[in-house]
């Protein structure tokens, strides 16, 4: 072991050593926002708790999606950087803590995203049948830890809250033929389960109006293209209200005249011929989940709102009473997502994300953290597209760099890479390399062209690891 000094840190003689917790969009962008300082000698080494890369665009974007998902060979070139080093299957917390990783780098930071979703508050919430639109995503998309999970895909109906991206994904995997999910890398027990799917009722719930939609106009018209369905929307909910027209008026963002655009299409349309229909709701909130004896979701009672003008001018749903319950055997909330505690990391609960000044990790009344830092959603909450997390990454490192240059960092004692190395498979002797990933990849590439498909996912842990023992 030695004891590096800390003169002249972030030199070729002493480099800054930078250990990134998460290996989504926002970890990968913390490297390549490094690379924009020449002058600046960084090893960097990221920690994800499973042998494969890059966050949700692996585990969350939609199957279907596959041009979405070409971001990795941005991420790809970081990673063969010299500088630098990939430890997967080695969780935070559990493997490695914080006090450890202060031994071996200068500045540690969190990208751990929002991976659960928020509730609706309402009762029966707990029935079966009623579920997070995250868990069924991250289930369809092969993700190790919800690969064991079951979706009772017998009823013919289903509602889905909230009217989002995450909930138009949901509805376009419950409304995809066969043949169309077959040319996607959607894990297989998935698809399958799909295929003999019952559901030929979605319904999309929305607590605001057209104007107001969380969608955005590639997701609203992709759905209105869809071969198996037809897409519904009562013209009555399509027609802005006053408020709404009026804030159209005053000159409105280009996505939400586009959405209107389609929203009015789409209600204007005539008789229904598919297999399956996806009816979108707008100005509906949902105040109970119905169940029966058992336990099981029957249906969900949904109040019509009406948009009023809040004080601080934005538009906000109040209920006007009236109501109507809807027959659904299944339900998926999709209302926002949060952050989860890391171990010794100040966390804000009722936010769900990590304390934070720009991206410094504060406490509860705002003192930075030394050498702590954070990024993308788990910094500013779920918001924005994958794009979103590089501007959010730049002012992190911007942070980073600002507080090497003032002496603000970790002292830390054993600062050779191999030492870190050493440390790492001392507590997971099974942690997998960058190369380990590149090989896992290429199998499960070669299956996928075996099937004519993009890849076939491994779902299991077990089985990447031994395609390395292999």
């Amino acid at each position: 072991m030695s004891e590096a000094g800390n003169e002249n840190l972030g030199t070729p003689s002493n480099p800054l050593r930078v250990a990134v917790i998460g290996s989504g969009p926002a970890g990968f962008y913390i490297v390549s926002n490094f690379m924009k300082y020449p002058d600046l000698t960084v090893e960097i080494d990221m920690f994800d708790r499973l042998p494969t890369p890059f966050g949700l665009v692996r585990g969350g974007v939609a199957p279907d999606h596959q041009k979405d998902k070409s971001v990795t060979r941005a991420y790809d070139k970081s990673a063969k950087q010299p500088n630098y080093r990939f430890f997967g299957n080695v969780e935070f917390g559990k493997h490695v803590t914080l006090d450890d990783l202060k031994h071996y780098y200068h500045q540690i930071v969190f990208s751990t995203g929002a991976q659960v979703d928020r509730t609706l508050g309402v009762r029966g919430e707990e029935f079966t049948g009623s579920h997070s639109a995250t868990d069924f995503v991250a289930w369809y998309n092969g993700h190790p830890d919800f690969a064991h999970l079951k979706f009772e895909l017998s009823s013919e109906s289903v509602a889905i809250v909230g009217i989002g991206n995450v909930a138009v994904d949901v509805a376009r995997m419950l409304c995809r033929t066969h043949d169309e999910l077959r040319q996607t890398d959607m894990a297989d027990y998935a698809i399958e389960a799909l295929r003999d799917s019952n559901v030929k009722n979605i319904y999309m719930l929305g607590r605001r109006g057209p104007a107001q939609a969380a969608f955005t106009p590639p997701e609203i018209k992709e759905l209105a293209e869809l071969v198996g369905a037809d897409v519904v929307i009562a013209q009555e909910e399509a027609r802005l209200d006053a408020e709404s027209r009026r804030d159209i008026e005053a000159g409105a963002d280009k996505n939400v005249l586009k959405n209107v655009e389609i929203i009015e299409e789409i209600s204007g349309r005539g008789q229904c011929s598919k297999d399956k229909r996806l009816t979108i709701r707008f100005l509906v909130s949902p105040t109970e989940i119905l169940g029966d004896e058992n336990g099981n979701v029957t249906g969900i009672r949904i109040v019509k709102n009406e948009l009023v003008r809040k004080d601080d001018g934005t538009l906000s749903a109040r209920s006007t009473g009236e109501e109507e319950t809807i027959p659904v055997g299944m339900v998926f909330r999709s209302v926002g997502y949060r952050g989860v505690a890391l171990p010794g990391i100040p966390f804000n609960e009722r936010w769900g994300n990590i304390f934070n000044d720009k991206g410094r990790v504060t406490t509860e009344e705002g003192d930075p953290v030394r050498g702590l830092y954070c990024a993308g959603w788990i910094k500013r909450g779920p918001s924005g597209v994958i794009g979103t997390n590089k501007t959010d990454a730049q002012e992190t490192v911007a942070c980073m760099v600002e507080d090497l240059k003032a002496g603000r960092y970790l002292h830390a004692a054993h600062t050779r890479p191999d030492e870190a190395m050493a440390f790492v498979a001392s507590r997971q002797p099974a942690a997998v390399s960058y190369d380990d990933w590149t090989a896992i990849d290429a199998e499960e590439l070669r299956m996928g062209t075996e099937d004519n498909r993009p890849r076939v996912k491994f779902t299991r842990v077990e089985d990447m690891l031994d395609v390395l023992d292999r």
